[in-house]
Formats: structure tokens, C-alpha cells, sequence
């Protein structure tokens, strides 16, 4: 499957190894251009390409990897989402939400009226999510919330494939409070499923 990756920081590109490792086909983006990312694109390999935003928010499932100030920025202007996934990948560490107000996932799916928006691959360190997702016990965790049960279907197989243990927390509102910076108690924690288990 063909990932487009909006932002090509630690997270994006730690994303991306691990779908190129996969047999998986990551197609990055960032605010500088395609050219910029040829020597992050032969380090990862074949799999690996870059393109523009609009071509990498094209694809069938986005995941969206950009500093918190960028995110309205980097989702105006986006072709219709018309049903397509968008993996919130943020953090906002400059602030520490409230109980009463929308997640920030929630407010990502507000900016992207269309989209079905999961909320994953953010509680990690970008280390631990470009490390191999087999563990010598198990499986590294990733948690995915959302309201469409089916993208978290569809996105947690893509991850199963990769080698990872995802989890399933609920919706936007209550499962991604959990993962969310600043605040959530789930992040940071780098959690293995035993094989057992």
C-alpha cells in the first residue's frame, strides 16, 4: 500500500522507515519541495519517493506529521478527502488541555471536513517508533483512536503488517485524550504486547 506522509520531520521519516521495511510504498512531503528530500528518499530506499503535498494527500491514507503550529496551514487547500483516512500523528506540548475542549485530533478532523481521522503513531519517541516494531518479548504498541471503526479496521491491519500491536482506545474524544500530549497518560510509554498475550 501507498502511504502519503505530510511532514518529513523525525516522525514522518520514522514512519516511513518502517513502511519501506515493510515492503510498504511512503510517499513524503514537506513545505520545501520534492527536491529536498532526495537524500532522505535514497536512505530509506526503494519504497521511498517524495512529491508534493498535494500529491501525498492523495493518497488512500495520510498521515499527518507536522510541527502543531503547521497543521491548518498544511491541510488548507487539500483536494476533497471524500472518505480517505488521515492519521493525526501531532503533538501540541505547548499547552495542556482541558477536560471541556476538543482533542486536538478533533480539532485536526474539524480542519478536514470529509476525512476519517484517526489519532496514532504520536505517543511514542521517534526513535522508538523507527526501531523494529518486534520486540524480543512481542510487539511494540501503538494505540489508534477514531470514530470510524472501519479506518481503525484498515489502518490497524496496515500496522499489524508492519509488525507492530495495535490497540484500539475508542473515539477521538475519549481514546485520544489518552495519547495526547501534555496530558495523556498513555504517551511516552513504550509498551510491548507479548507474544502470548
Amino acid at each position: 500500500m501507498r502511504i502519503g506522509i505530510l511532514g518529513a520531520g523525525a516522525i514522518g521519516a520514522a514512519f516511513a522507515r518502517r513502511l519501506v521495511a515493510g515492503g510498504h510504498e511512503a510517499l513524503l512531503s514537506n513545505s520545501r519541495g520534492p527536491d529536498t528530500l532526495a537524500g532522505l528518499v535514497a536512505e530509506l530506499g526503494p519504497g521511498a519517493s517524495a512529491g508534493t503535498r498535494l500529491e501525498a494527500a492523495r493518497a488512500e491514507i495520510v498521515v499527518l506529521a507536522v510541527p502543531r503550529p503547521q497543521v491548518t496551514a498544511v491541510l488548507d487547500g487539500l483536494p476533497a478527502w471524500d472518505g480517505r483516512i488521515l492519521v493525526d500523528a501531532t503533538n501540541d506540548f505547548s499547552v495542556r488541555p482541558r477536560p471541556d475542549e476538543p482533542t486536538t485530533s478533533e480539532q485536526v478532523a474539524a480542519l478536514a471536513p470529509g476525512a476519517r481521522v484517526l489519532k496514532a503513531l504520536n505517543h511514542l519517541f521517534a526513535a522508538s517508533l523507527a526501531a523494529a516494531p518486534h520486540a524480543a518479548a512481542g510487539n511494540r504498541v501503538l494505540f489508534v483512536s477514531g470514530d470510524d471503526h472501519e479506518a481503525k479496521k484498515q489502518f490497524s491491519a496496515v500496522l499489524t503488517d508492519l509488525g507492530y500491536a495495535p490497540i484500539d482506545l475508542g473515539g477521538l474524544a475519549a481514546g485520544g485524550r489518552l495519547h495526547q500530549a501534555n496530558g495523556g497518560p498513555l504517551v511516552g510509554h513504550d509498551l510491548v504486547r507479548l507474544a502470548s498475550a
